[in-house]
């Protein structure tokens, strides 16, 4: 059949952008929870989240997490290549702390120049100033070999560290399934009576979806990783919508 295809003599006007805000998003190869927690707490039609998977294999020892930091950059230019981006997430929080956020901006720079750089563990001493806490109890998944990098990490930072809670795991894909209500019964017994707040430590855990929970079950705020980031890149955006569902943090300013 010969159809008689037109082409229009006159383009239709452009937006500027597609959505008026881009957040890119860093991921780990293995990586359940980021994603999905980003489509709850960060998408909207203002905001959208642009994702890269990066190569990565389990077990989580800091030697593997390590490893990451030369694919950051092409990871991150793979984003959106040649458009800016309002914010860059790199989500994964012992990596993070291994690399050290320097780092983990410098490489990240290398590929996509000009951007805001956000680490959970920089995001998520950024939330506990902006809760008033400097005595936290921390819970993570790890084993003790990749906690100890964690506690020297925000005891540089000047948080007093009350406890600290290592649940022995290596595989981030089975961090992932840990279920949100067993991580409120792991919050309950993980806090010190003399913490100000709770920082539940990996981006793998579903913690963020249970965050209020926690906090109603130890009757202080919680932090969580991906609560975290998606908190700052929130901001980052200009948008300071309150979301409590998420707990406490989500309904504060950035501390300036």
């Amino acid at each position: 059949m010969d159809v008689d295809i037109r082409l229009r003599e006159k383009k239709p006007p452009l937006d500027d952008r597609p959505l008026l805000r881009r957040i890119g998003l860093l991921i780990l190869a293995t990586d359940h929870t980021s994603e999905p927690d980003y489509a709850r707490m960060v998408a909207s039609d203002r905001i959208g989240v642009y994702v890269a998977r990066l190569s990565y294999a389990n077990p989580t020892t800091p030697e593997n997490l390590r490893a990451m930091q030369p694919a950051l950059g092409r990871a991150a230019e793979l984003i959106l290549p040649g458009e800016a981006l309002d914010a860059i997430c790199y989500s994964c929080t012992s990596a993070s702390v291994v690399i050290g956020d320097e780092a983990v901006e410098t490489a990240i720079l290398a590929g996509k120049p000009g951007v805001a750089v956000v680490t959970p563990p920089m995001a998520a001493v950024m939330a506990l100033q902006a809760l008033g806490a400097s005595r936290i109890s921390i819970l993570t998944p790890y084993m003790v070999e990749t906690g100890r990098p964690m506690a020297d990490y925000f005891a540089a930072r000047g948080f007093a560290i009350e406890s600290f809670t290592c649940l022995g795991f290596d595989d981030d894909r089975e961090m992932a399934r840990i279920s949100p209500d067993a991580l409120v019964k792991l919050a309950r017994e993980a806090i010190a009576p003399q913490a100000d707040a709770l920082f539940v430590s990996c981006t793998a855990l579903r913690a963020a979806l249970v965050a209020a929970r926690i906090e109603d079950a130890i009757g202080r705020p919680v932090v969580t990783s991906n609560q975290a980031t998606a908190w700052q890149c929130l901001r980052l955006c200009g948008d300071e919508t309150p979301r409590p569902q998420f707990g406490r943090l989500m309904s504060l300013a950035p501390v300036r």
